[in-house]
């Protein structure tokens, strides 16, 4: 029987997972689309919806609470101050899991996890920020 078995530890430590899922949920709030295992997706999604719930709150307990579980501050301030305005009428369901067909190399099952509504522009951003930057400074 597999009572109270309530999630996959993905051959991880404790420490280890949640240093992953600290920092997928950076990415995906950072990118709006990430691409990763079918597993790791299907793990990632309630952790994510949480704190979109923490920013829909928008008090300073809950700032605190989604810090806690991120790594960065940047991260804090974009769930709190694009997506949790985005998902205010949404009673859940933020994200979705698209799979993605089998890696190359070990044929793990991918997939593509999403914000429901994602703004397509913000994938790389920073990346193309970065670069433009660098350009500027060499001309």
């Amino acid at each position: 029987m597999r009572h109270a078995r309530g999630y996959r530890r993905l051959n991880r430590t404790h420490e280890h997972r949640k240093a992953l899922f600290a920092n997928m949920c950076g990415s995906l709030i950072e990118h709006e689309q990430i691409k990763t295992t079918l597993p790791k997706a299907k793990e990632l999604r309630p952790i994510i919806e949480k704190l979109i719930t923490l920013a829909k709150r928008g008090d300073l307990h809950a700032r605190r609470q989604a810090a806690a579980q991120l790594k960065q501050d940047q991260y804090v301030a974009r769930l709190f101050e694009i997506l949790g305005p985005r998902y205010k009428d949404r009673q859940g369901g933020y994200v979705r899991v698209l799979k993605a067909g089998f890696r190359y190399g070990d044929m793990a099952p991918m997939a593509i996890i999403e914000f429901v509504d994602r703004d397509p522009n913000a994938k790389g951003a920073a990346d193309k920020a970065r670069v433009a930057a660098e350009e500027a400074v060499d001309a």
